[in-house]
């Protein structure tokens, strides 16, 4: 234990550093234009406002291939391209203990930061690691298998080897306590946030984002990667439950990108009675996001585990009804603005997107809930937060 001493020492040393100037590398590789997913988001948008908050400090984005100029965010980010691009587990490894370490060596930085849950082992800096979920140690099998080895084995350590780290939700809070072992009083909860591009849609404009994707009809709109984990072989099995019930010509919208393939997606689209009314948008940028959430019955974001959801502020933010799942993270993050359901019942899913069909008044109180539920939650806090997070590394 220190003594108090020790901890007067500690702290006078960080004011000292702190009003000199700090230097701070970060593992940006999942800084990729136009490819952005939950993590590169909470990347993008903390960071872009903590160096331009902080200009008095050094900031060394560390990144895996080469970058695009928008992501140096001011004059006091200093981008270096560390080889090979990591993206593949016995690259992971090099990259994190090989070419990482070399380069902070190097630049000698006050802390380390890593905002993808990847730690380096060898590095004897500072580091504030960012876990956001623990999917892979509940659902191992939605997992491919060497990225699930290597995730299994390494995170542990990563995890105990942090000096903090930091998270996006109390569920995954407790989760990584729970699950690795970690001092309860070193993990903090920094709370996503959503762009700042979605709001509300006027009735004009909702006409006019209908007429171009599906002819005129409603439409109930799921958003993320098309992985197991979001649950769309139970979400298209409800769409189908619900055609057969309503007499509606809703659609079901489909936005993201596949990230693996997997046959109970496949198997469930291929049996459904109605998959003409299911529409595959693929990646869409958040110039056309928000239009197509604006526009929408209500959001369907039902998956089986979430460290956070972005997509539920989101919709809160384009002043869209949600229907999301039961567990994990999403009730915390929801709370009364959406109607929860079982994601393992395709008839609970039918039956949620029944209500807000039907029930307009339902529907109104939970867009109305909706706004206020929204103001918990912004990038602006999350850096705020994430930078807290950064002075208590610190400090210890």
């Amino acid at each position: 234990m220190l003594s108090l001493y020790s901890i007067r020492s500690v702290s006078l040393h960080f004011i000292k550093k702190k009003e000199k100037g700090l230097k701070i590398a970060i593992n940006t590789r999942l800084l990729l234009k136009n490819r952005l997913e939950g993590i590169g988001w909470f990347t993008y948008e903390s960071l872009r406002r903590i160096v331009k908050i902080h200009p008095e400090h050094q900031f060394y984005f560390l990144f895996d291939r080469s970058f695009d100029e928008e992501f140096v965010f001011a004059k006091n980010v200093v981008p270096k391209v560390v080889p090979p691009q990591a993206r593949h587990p016995f690259l992971f490894y090099f990259w994190f203990e090989q070419s990482l370490p070399s380069v902070l060596k190097k630049i000698q930085p006050d802390l380390f930061v890593s905002p993808d849950a990847f730690n380096s082992l060898k590095s004897p800096f500072k580091n504030l690691l960012v876990i956001h979920d623990l999917n892979f140690e509940h659902h191992p099998e939605m997992v491919p298998f060497l990225v699930r080895k290597y995730y299994r084995y390494y995170s542990p350590r990563f995890a105990q080897k942090a000096d903090r780290i930091a998270t996006v939700s109390e569920f995954s809070r407790q989760d990584i306590i729970r699950q690795y072992g970690v001092d309860a009083s070193k993990v903090d909860v920094v709370y996503n946030g959503a762009n700042e591009n979605f709001r509300p849609l006027t009735e004009g404009e909702k006409a006019l984002v209908k007429q171009f994707y599906t002819a005129g009809s409603d439409y109930f709109i799921f958003i993320g990667a098309l992985s197991q984990r979001k649950n769309l072989s139970n979400l298209f099995r409800a769409f189908d439950l619900y055609k057969q019930s309503s007499d509606t010509n809703t659609k079901l919208m489909v936005v993201g990108e596949k990230m693996f393939h997997n046959d109970d997606i496949k198997s469930a689209y291929s049996e459904l009675r109605h998959k003409g009314d299911i529409i595959f948008t693929g990646r869409l940028g958040p110039s056309e996001l928000y239009k197509v959430l604006g526009a929408s019955l209500a959001l369907t974001y039902v998956s089986v585990f979430e460290g956070f959801g972005i997509p539920i502020i989101e919709a809160f933010c384009a002043g869209t009804a949600v229907i999301t799942s039961n567990i994990t993270s999403m009730p915390e993050i929801a709370g009364d603005a959406a109607l929860t359901v079982d994601p393992f019942n395709p008839q609970s899913i039918a039956n949620a997107m029944k209500k807000i069909t039907f029930d307009h008044k339902l529907k109104n109180i939970l867009i109305e809930k909706g706004k206020i539920r929204r103001e918990n939650f912004s990038w602006d806090k999350t850096a705020q937060l994430l930078w807290q997070s950064i002075e208590k590394t610190l400090k210890t």
